[in-house]
């Protein structure tokens, strides 16, 4: 296993990793996902929004990353728990692995929709339609309904712990609850997906995630609380 400094590091840099990613994967899809001619676009810029999908599939394994190598040090609180947050988190990197799934496929509509020389138009837009759809609730369901969960339980064990300074998980669990807020007006239609409100309802736990990681990558985990949870443990 690697050192508490090292992991420390790779976290850090995970959850950096994961954020640009996603920022540079939702800009470089936007031909493909917005505007009436989404199906014509598409296939114009195939390049970049094959480009966003691996953008999304870094941010996947960051994701995952941040899951793995956090976990035996969270473990030394509450094995449980520990385990709660990495089913959560691959549950959120399976979701938007679906997510970016439906966006290849509907790149692959929008190619043959151009080969065939825009015929039979309500049909693709039809399977167009349906395609965004699954992307828009996978981009829903993952990084703002999963995470909200696996941000809480991560959150909750810092604070106990004291693994690292206890503002950074009073914004986590923050963070976390605003943003499963935000997950469920979404799904219910209050406030639309991608809105100002939302994006004020994410801020926290954006902020939270980037705080941790120049924590971590500055700092990395306390070693005093380090040494209190494996004695606790022994």
């Amino acid at each position: 296993m690697p050192s508490p400094v090292r992991s420390a590091r790779i976290v850090g840099i995970c959850f950096i990793l994961a954020a640009v990613a996603s920022v540079i994967g939702l800009v470089l899809y936007d031909p493909i996902l917005n505007g009436s001619d989404y199906l014509t676009n598409g296939a114009s810029h195939a390049n970049q929004v094959i480009l966003g999908a691996l953008m999304e599939l870094i941010l996947v394994a960051s994701a995952v990353g941040t899951a793995v190598f956090m976990f035996p040090y969270l473990r030394r609180y509450n094995e449980s728990l520990a385990l709660g947050h990495v089913c959560f988190r691959f549950m959120e990197a399976a979701i938007i692995t679906v997510g970016v799934v439906s966006v290849l496929s509907l790149l692959t509509l929008s190619k043959a929709y151009v080969a065939g020389g825009a015929a039979d138009a309500a049909s693709y837009q039809a399977s167009g339609t349906l395609l965004k759809a699954v992307h828009d609730w996978t981009f829903l369901l993952g990084p703002n309904f999963m995470l909200g969960l696996n941000t809480m339980l991560y959150s909750y064990i810092f604070w106990r712990s004291r693994l690292v300074p206890r503002f950074i998980p009073a914004l986590g669990l923050t963070g976390a609850a605003l943003v499963f807020l935000a997950a469920l007006l979404e799904m219910f239609g209050v406030i639309p997906q991608l809105s100002v409100w939302g994006g004020l309802l994410c801020l926290p736990v954006a902020a939270n995630e980037m705080a941790l990681a120049v924590w971590l990558l500055a700092k990395g985990f306390n070693p005093h609380a380090l040494a209190a949870l494996s004695a606790r443990r022994a």
